[in-house]
């Protein structure tokens, strides 16, 4: 086992690997730890926990919206993750809302993307998690979002904007392939400008990765502060100066589990309206 660890885990030395097992770190499903004699045997789950590397606290807190038997909604600030992963492991909700509400087994039914802010649903348990997740995989599910962004005074709202949209996984950006089959479309609409920018609300009707970002800047309306539309910037892990002005306005949906209708909405705002004004 100890040979097989070494060649599945290239992150981690041989050296790091005999420590580990010799610190009865790597355990089967039983918690019962491996050592370095362990025979490997095929079609076995292994666990551990990784040491985590030293991580920018991201200065804003997790604003409870509702917390009931089966859900936690969350208005997730912006730099925050949804899940731990990369250079963002305790600064992300999930780490984040375990620890603060006291509940291991809370895991998101869907992601917001770092930089986006705003309605962010958990389920409370792992028995949870199945119905809330088909919610959203099968888009039973009304998100609204805001944006803001140029306006231009040539577009007659509300447009519907439509396009095949494609990413690849380890790519940051995703694209679109002109006169491909449409697969994503978002409904965006004005609802307001002032000093040259637009306040506007987008609608998303698939859920296809950064649809709404490329659909605005499909329109010629960048939203403002974007790291990866239309160029790729590199943005400073601790740089927290110019959050991306996209929230996550609203989330609606019927109760899987208890047929209620469900309706949430962010208490955030976005600096760059504010300070228009």
């Amino acid at each position: 086992m100890r040979d097989h660890l070494v060649e599945r885990l290239p992150r981690l030395t041989p050296e790091q690997i005999d420590q580990m097992l010799a610190e009865g770190r790597f355990v089967d499903d039983t918690g019962q730890p491996l050592d370095a004699r362990t025979a490997y045997l095929p079609h076995t789950f292994i666990w551990f926990h990784r040491d985590l590397p030293d991580e920018v606290e991201v200065p804003y807190e997790i604003e409870v919206l509702h917390r009931d038997e089966q859900i936690v909604v969350i208005d997730k600030p912006h730099f925050l993750s949804t899940i731990p992963r990369g250079q963002h492991i305790r600064q992300s909700v999930v780490v984040r809302a375990r620890d603060q509400l006291g509940l291991p087994e809370l895991a998101p039914a869907h992601r917001l993307d770092r930089i986006t802010a705003g309605v962010l649903l958990l389920t409370t348990e792992r028995r949870w998690r199945g119905p809330y997740q088909s919610v959203f995989e099968h888009r039973r599910a009304t998100k609204v979002y805001e944006a803001i962004a140029p306006v231009d005074d040539e577009l007659a709202f509300p447009q519907v904007v439509r396009s095949h949209i494609v990413k690849e996984r380890g790519v940051l950006q995703a694209y679109e392939i002109p006169d491909a089959e449409p697969n994503a479309e978002t409904v965006i609409e004005l609802l307001g400008q002032r000093n040259g920018l637009g306040r506007y609300r987008a609608i998303p009707r698939t859920g296809k990765t950064h649809q709404i970002r490329l659909h605005m800047l499909q329109l010629g309306l960048p939203i403002i502060n974007d790291p990866f539309y239309p160029e790729l910037r590199e943005i400073p892990v601790d740089d927290f100066s110019a959050p991306l002005q996209l929230l996550a306005r609203e989330l609606a949906f019927t109760d899987p589990i208890t047929g209620i209708e469900r309706h949430f909405t962010s208490h955030r705002t976005l600096s760059a309206w504010t300070d228009a004004g």
